[in-house]
């Protein structure tokens, strides 16, 4: 596989006084189109309203910065209107409705990220709106207008002539927008900042894993996600996706490094990746990341809704596993490095804290700073938490 995967920036598509929608693209990110993702970010400044749309992809929504309102029409169900801030996830299921307004100062961005399998363009978003500029109403006759909505001509030509704006546009700062209920959140949404950790390493890294269990939703978009945050110069273990999913990453913070190894052990993806980055691992290869000194972290979707992913190094690592006769035949070494092979990262899992040497103002050994809590999780839930990130 030659494809390009290094990590890429989205472009503006379109957008004005209310905010802006970006796109990564399939022809400079091929692995978009190869694997059949799409991804997106909407960004609104204060008193932008995203348009009412629909779009040809069940997506994973993930609000990078701000707060504000989102409305989600189900089919054949009630319009819902949730409060957003910044680390929810939100669903959108096939023939989902949306729109998005922010009211406040802070420009409130939004990620999303999903399966274009049976989208009209592999690797792109199609949104349809049903007003503005370039919404349905546009296109049909006043005769089909009229009669479809039993209104005489004279409002018609109102409505379709008013929708000067396309996609976005900037409400009246005195225009009172649907208030928010609280109960609407449930089952909605989860704030992944806020919701009990499936991981948490000292000075290692802490992982929130998006399922079936914490919100059922994303079984209808066939998506799992997940959101990693990676302490300085932590390392993230190496490891790969053996239920045949690929892993669609988007950097939300900090810095770092990051090796993709693929078919007959060639590395194919030696890069920094930083705040803004899209990459895709393709399927089976194995990926790692190292922190810079900031940290790093990451929102990613993998496509499917319960994710099992198989780690090479660490307490869980498939090596500890297999048997040292195995492993001193398979390298081609002794007893001795086999065992001294075998001993290391005993305790670690996932996430392993940098070296000592790395870590400033500290003089205890690493082991003494290990530590793994999986919160509010069973042994049982822990193991297969571990094997979902």
């Amino acid at each position: 596989m030659d494809l390009d995967l290094s990590p890429k920036l989205a472009k503006k598509v379109y957008g004005g006084d209310g905010g802006a929608y970006y796109a990564w693209c399939p022809n400079e990110l091929p692995m978009l189109r190869e694997s059949n993702i799409g991804a997106a970010k909407l960004a609104l400044e204060k008193n932008g309203l995203a348009l009412p749309r629909y779009s040809d992809s069940a997506k994973v929504a993930y609000v990078l910065q701000g707060s504000g309102v989102a409305g989600i029409v189900l089919p054949e169900k009630e319009e819902k209107v949730l409060a957003i801030k910044k680390g929810d996830a939100i669903a959108l299921p096939f023939g989902v409705v949306t729109w998005w307004y922010n009211k406040l100062d802070t420009e409130l961005v939004v990620l999303f990220l999903g399966d274009t399998s049976t989208a009209h363009k592999a690797g792109s978003f199609t949104d349809f709106f049903l007003t503005g500029s370039n919404g349905i109403f546009t296109g049909f006759s006043t005769e089909f207008v009229s009669r479809a909505w039993d209104l005489e001509e004279s409002v018609v030509k109102t409505l379709v002539g008013q929708q000067s704006g396309k996609g976005i546009v900037k409400l009246d700062p005195d225009f009172q927008m649907p208030e928010p209920k609280a109960e609407h959140r449930n089952g909605m949404a989860l704030n992944c900042e806020e919701a009990p950790l499936d991981v948490d390493i000292k000075n290692g890294g802490k992982v929130v894993v998006l399922n079936t269990k914490n919100l059922p939703l994303v079984g209808e978009v066939g998506l799992g996600a997940d959101l990693v945050r990676l302490n300085g110069s932590a390392m993230c273990s190496p490891g790969f996706s053996c239920d045949s999913a690929l892993q669609v990453t988007y950097i939300v913070r900090g810095s770092g490094r990051a090796q993709v190894v693929g078919v007959d052990g060639k590395r194919v993806l030696e890069t920094t990746v930083k705040a803004g980055n899209l990459f895709i691992v393709p399927r089976f290869f194995v990926v790692s990341k190292i922190a810079n000194p900031d940290g790093l972290e990451w929102f990613s979707i993998i496509t499917t809704p319960n994710p099992v992913f198989t780690h090479l190094a660490g307490r869980t690592s498939v090596w500890k596993a297999l048997s040292p006769q195995v492993l001193q035949a398979s390298f081609n070494v002794s007893p001795e490095v086999e065992e001294k092979f075998s001993s290391k990262r005993k305790a670690e899992e996932i996430f392993f804290p940098p070296p000592k040497h790395l870590m400033s103002g500290n003089d205890c050994p690493i082991e003494s700073m290990i530590h793994s809590n999986l919160t509010q999780i069973t042994e049982g839930d822990r193991s297969r938490s571990l094997n979902s990130i």
